[in-house]
């Protein structure tokens, strides 16, 4: 395996290391969350894989904490989990809250694949998951609820013509000019102008389509950013083609489940990568857990392996978290994640077992959102009875725990809170030059969709080609074992 020739590395934070490699070399992989899906994509793609991972556990940061008592001591905690959290190895606790949108990139990769995080049902990585029939390894449960932040109350979020005119998030008259938005977003088509009403998808500006319909302020708070999924208001001044297509899909993802748009895998989000992992396996690929990784071996400003407890893998490409690459990254910002531990369910969500809320930036005077995302042990997360809840949001001021305050107060009481502020890092260069594409830490947001552009991103740099779902698919041969007819 550390023969191979021609090989492709990737890595990410709370680092594991995968190698990919092409069918006359091998490409090197590196990191658990992000690098899994690349390296089981690569893998599709005919490369051979070596995945290390200094972990004894797959995901890295997007891996589920079990048992409970584990999770006390990652936090430094003094004490034990009391008698009243039950059993800890019945905890699952993600460190990276997010969910799957249902017709999202990711799930079109999970059922494409099988393989504190919910997915929009319709999202990126749902693509991903169901070209890859990487959903063959996983099972989800339906979020049952989305809700938005207004006046220091939660709101059931409106997206069909029937709950807008019931919300009690807005007026009378109110009401009738957002349904009336609503069904020109259900009817827009950008293949037919009949369908635009006026409006230039590539040249109107969303503000300019707000205004159109004579939406308010509170109103354009809740679409941007509770459906269109905006962290910030910058949207609002960019063509409005990609909002209306952002809202189209979060009512697609809504029609297709009922309750919300979001699906949450069983277990907890660390069994995302572990599909993966699978996914790559079945196309020859490896995976070393507890692996060091010593050096990043350069030549002449080029990538040309990775060294491990004395040993080289030759590789041309490597893919890798920031942590590898501290001098190729950049620090971008900050983020703060609280998880909470809670005995009840939220309240005002109808004792939802599950649920996201966003609390839109101008609701709280901030410049950008803050998210709250709940799962339960319905999810076979956490002892009965039990809930967990885990705020964040992007840092903005010296006292990051008094800007999430506003989430925290709707989750009182708490039993157990557990506070992490992290650094977020993007890459200072495209890799380009050499072959190293390092990662963008995880944001803030409690979906996929972010991490998704990342991933197809690190695609194209790689390979020169834009990421085609269509090249995702497995044939009949490599999921049932058979001859293809």
């Amino acid at each position: 395996m550390w023969s191979v020739i021609h090989p492709v590395a990737s890595f990410r934070r709370n680092p594991t290391l995968s190698w990919s490699s092409a069918k006359t070399g091998l490409h090197p992989d590196g990191g658990a969350g992000l690098e899994c899906i690349l390296s089981g994509i690569m893998s599709v793609n005919g490369k051979k894989v070596l995945h290390m991972d200094r972990n004894p556990y797959y995901g890295g940061e997007s891996s589920s904490i079990t048992p409970l008592e584990e999770l006390y001591k990652r936090f430094s905690l003094p004490d034990s989990p009391p008698e009243s959290m039950g059993r800890g190895r019945d905890w699952n606790v993600d460190l990276i809250p997010k969910f799957l949108m249902a017709n999202g990139q990711i799930m079109g990769c999970v059922f494409w694949c099988v393989t504190s995080s919910m997915f929009v049902i319709a999202g990126q990585l749902v693509k991903m998951l169901l070209y890859t029939e990487v959903t063959r390894y996983l099972d989800f449960k339906v979020v049952e609820g989305s809700f938005v932040y207004k006046g220091g109350k939660i709101y059931k979020v409106p997206s069909t013509e029937t709950e807008a005119l019931a919300s009690n998030l807005m007026g009378m008259f109110e009401k009738r000019r957002f349904r009336k938005f609503l069904v020109f977003v259900a009817n827009f088509d950008e293949n037919d102008p009949k369908t635009f009403e006026g409006v230039d998808p590539k040249t109107t500006k969303m503000r300019d389509v707000y205004k159109k319909f004579d939406l308010g302020q509170d109103v354009i708070d809740f679409t941007g950013h509770a459906l269109a999924l905006y962290r910030t208001d910058d949207y609002l001044d960019v063509p409005c083609l990609e909002t209306i297509n952002r809202i189209k899909l979060y009512s697609e993802s809504l029609a297709r489940y009922g309750k919300s748009p979001y699906l949450y895998p069983l277990y907890g989000l660390g069994e995302l990568p572990q599909g993966f992992a699978r996914l790559s396996a079945i196309y020859g690929g490896t995976y070393m857990l507890n692996k060091p990784v010593d050096e990043i071996v350069m030549e002449g400003g080029h990538v040309v392996g990775v060294k491990s407890e004395g040993e080289v893998a030759r590789c041309k490409q490597l893919i890798c978290d920031p942590s590898y690459v501290p001098d190729r990254v950049r620090k971008a910002g900050q983020v703060i994640r609280v998880i909470c531990i809670l005995s009840h369910p939220i309240k005002n969500t109808n004792d939802a077992n599950s649920c996201q809320i966003i609390i839109p930036q101008n609701q709280v005077n901030r410049n950008s959102d803050i998210y709250v995302c709940m799962i339960s042990y319905a999810h076979n997360v956490a002892a009965q009875g039990k809930y967990i809840a885990i705020v964040s949001t992007t840092v903005e001021t010296s006292e990051p725990e008094a800007e999430i305050q506003p989430a925290l107060e709707l989750l009182e009481p708490i039993d157990q809170k557990f506070v992490a502020i992290s650094d977020l890092y993007e890459p200072t260069d495209d890799g380009s030059e050499s072959q190293v594409f390092a990662s963008s830490s995880y944001d803030a947001t409690t979906h996929f969709e972010t991490t998704c552009n990342d991933i197809k991103d690190i695609y194209k740099r790689m390979t020169g080609s834009d990421f085609d779902f269509e090249n995702m698919k497995r044939k009949q041969n490599d999921v049932f074992g058979e001859d293809e007819q």
